[in-house]
C-alpha cells in the first residue's frame, strides 16, 4: 500500500478573534494532483503557509513519510521537498532566467570554495530543468521581457531546483491565456508522472475537475470532504463550497439605459491601440473583451489618465474633457479598479479601514479628517461585500486574495463614482464571492451609474454585459449586444475574424 507522502492531522491555526484552520485532515500521495478549492476565507491559504512554513501551526501533527515534523521556515520546508508557486510570481523582473532559478541558491565555482560564481554551471541547469519542462527559455535572456506563461515556467524549474516532492500551485492560471492554460496543464501531468506531488488549488473548477485525482473542499477553516475528481459534478462543488445552492450564477438585473455618461473618440496610443471609439450609458454594463495584449486594459489606463493619450477625445456627459491624471479621472466621477490589485490597488502593510477610505481622504478641504464618518463608510462596505472578517483593523496583506479585491472594490464605492472600470472584477475570487461582486456591479447600474467590465472569462462578459465590444492587436473588431454574443463570435472577432 502507498503511503502518503504528507499527512495533516487535526492541525488548527488561530489569529486574533478568527480561527483559520479548525482541526483539518489531509492526505497528498506521491504522484498525486490534489486539489484544494473553497470560498476566499475558507482557510486555503493560511494551510498552505503552514506547508510552507510561513505560519506556525498551532495544534494537530504534521507528517512527511509517517515521520512527525516541524516547518519551522521557509528553508526547512524547501529541505523537506515542499516549494510553493504562487498567483503572483515570486520573479525579479531585472534578472536574467538562471540567476532567477537560482536566487539565493547561486553555485560557486570549484564545488563552492571559490567567492566567483559559476554562471555556465547555472545557466547548464537552468537549460535542463526548462528542457524536462518542454522549453525551450535561453537561460541568459530577462525574464522581464517573456510573457507570463513562460515565467511560470521558470518558477516551476526554480522549484524543481530543490529536488521538489511536493509543489503547492496557488491559483497558476488566473493570469494566462488559453493556450498558456494547456501547456501549464500538460506540465502537471508530466511532473505527477515523475511521482511528484501537487497540491492544486484554483477557483477554475473545471481545470481542478480535469486535472486533479482528488479534490479537498475547505470552508470556514474545516475541511468538508475529500472525494474522487472523476465522481465530482460542478453543481455539488459549488454547493459544498458555499454550503448553499448557488441557484444564478449571473444574477443579471435589467435596468433601463439612460443617457450617454462617457464617449471616447479615436483614442489612440502609438503601438499600444490605435483609433478606439465608444459610449457608455448609465445603467448599462458594457464588456470589453479580448485577448491577453488585445490592448482592453491599456485603454482603460488612458481613459483614467494613467498612461498618456497620443490622440482622441473624452467626453462626460456630452463635454469634452481632458485627463491627464487619474486625480482628473476622480474629478470627473471615474473610478478604476486595477487587475493588479497588489501592486496597485492596496497598501498591503495598513488596515481594511485606512484602504477603503484612500480614494476619499482629500474630499473634506479641512485640516481635520471626519474619523468617525468615514469608519462608518468603512462598516457599511464591509457589510455589504462580506468581508471576512469583518474587522477594520484587520491589516489587508493577512486577507486572503478575494477579501482584499473586496477591499479594493469599497475603496471605490466609498468615491460615489458615476463611471465605474472594473478590470478583471472577479480574478481569483471563488463562486460564492462573485456573485457578491455582481450584485454590488447591479446596484451601482441600478442607482444610475454605468460599468465597463473587463475580463477573460467569457462566461463573465455574457452573463453580466448588456453589451459587449471586443478588441484585437489595439483595434476594436466588434461591437455586440446581448441577444447577438456568444462564445463563438467574440473568438472570431478576438482572433481578428470577421
Amino acid at each position: 500500500m502507498i503511503r502518503p507522502f504528507l499527512e495533516l492531522k487535526g492541525v488548527s491555526k488561530v489569529f486574533p478573534g478568527v480561527k483559520a484552520l479548525d482541526a483539518v485532515d489531509l492526505e497528498i500521495y506521491p504522484g498525486e494532483v490534489h486539489g484544494l478549492i473553497g470560498e476566499n476565507g475558507a482557510g486555503k491559504s493560511t494551510l498552505i503557509k503552514i506547508l510552507t512554513g510561513a505560519h506556525k501551526h498551532d495544534a494537530g501533527q504534521i507528517f512527511i513519510e509517517g515521520q512527525e515534523i516541524k516547518i519551522l521556515n521557509t528553508k526547512k520546508a524547501m529541505e523537506l521537498g515542499i516549494t510553493a508557486i504562487y498567483q503572483e510570481l515570486n520573479i525579479v523582473k531585472e534578472l536574467s532566467v538562471y540567476e532567477n532559478v537560482f536566487l539565493g541558491r547561486e553555485i560557486k565555482k570549484n564545488n563552492g570554495k571559490s567567492v566567483f560564481l559559476d554562471i555556465n554551471l547555472m545557466k547548464e541547469k537552468s537549460r535542463q530543468l526548462l528542457s524536462e519542462l518542454g522549453q525551450n527559455i535561453d537561460p541568459g535572456v530577462n525574464i522581464g521581457t517573456l510573457g507570463i506563461g513562460k515565467q511560470q515556467m521558470v518558477e516551476i524549474a526554480k522549484a524543481l531546483s530543490v529536488q521538489t516532492r511536493l509543489l503547492i500551485m496557488d491559483e497558476p492560471t488566473s493570469s494566462l491565456s488559453g493556450k498558456e492554460v494547456r501547456e501549464l496543464l500538460k506540465t502537471v501531468k508530466e511532473l505527477k508522472n515523475k511521482g511528484i506531488g501537487i497540491i492544486f488549488i484554483s477557483h477554475r473548477l473545471d481545470e481542478v475537475m480535469e486535472i486533479c485525482d482528488r479534490i479537498t473542499v475547505m470552508r470556514d477553516g474545516k475541511k468538508i470532504t475529500t472525494m474522487l475528481a472523476r465522481e465530482a459534478t460542478v453543481d455539488e462543488l459549488i454547493k459544498l463550497m458555499v454550503g448553499r445552492s448557488l441557484e444564478q450564477q449571473f444574477p443579471k438585473i435589467k435596468v433601463t439605459r439612460g443617457e450617454e455618461i462617457l464617449r471616447v473618440e479615436k483614442l489612440t496610443r502609438q503601438g499600444v491601440f490605435k483609433d478606439v471609439s465608444f459610449s457608455l450609458y448609465r445603467g448599462e454594463i458594457l464588456g470589453i473583451a479580448g485577448l491577453v495584449g488585445s490592448g482592453r486594459t491599456e485603454v482603460a489606463r488612458a481613459i483614467f489618465g494613467a498612461d498618456e493619450l497620443d490622440s482622441g477625445e473624452i467626453y462626460i456627459k456630452g463635454q469634452k474633457v481632458q485627463i491627464k491624471s487619474p486625480k482628473d479621472a476622480m474629478k470627473y466621477g471615474i473610478a478604476f479598479l486595477t487587475e493588479d490589485r497588489k501592486g496597485q490597488g492596496l497598501v498591503l502593510d495598513n488596515t481594511v479601514d485606512f484602504n477603503m477610505n484612500l480614494a476619499v481622504y482629500d474630499k473634506d478641504k479641512s485640516m481635520l479628517l471626519d474619523l468617525k464618518k468615514l469608519k462608518e463608510l468603512t462598516m457599511k462596505n464591509i457589510k455589504k461585500l462580506n468581508l471576512n472578517p469583518p474587522s477594520a483593523s484587520f491589516i489587508v496583506r493577512q486577507l486572503s486574495g478575494g477579501n482584499q479585491q473586496k477591499v479594493v472594490i469599497g475603496k471605490w464605492l466609498n468615491t460615489n463614482a458615476s463611471i465605474y472600470i472594473f478590470d478583471e472584477p472577479t480574478r481569483g475570487i471563488d463562486v460564492g464571492a462573485k456573485v457578491e461582486v455582481y450584485n454590488v456591479i447591479n446596484e451601482l447600474v441600478a442607482g444610475g451609474a454605468a460599468v465597463i467590465m473587463i475580463s477573460s472569462e467569457l462566461p463573465e462578459l455574457l452573463g453580466m454585459s448588456d453589451r459587449i465590444i471586443v478588441m484585437s492587436e489595439g483595434k476594436v473588431t466588434a461591437e455586440l449586444m446581448r441577444d447577438q454574443a456568444n462564445q463563438e463570435n467574440i473568438m472570431r472577432a478576438a482572433t481578428g475574424g470577421v
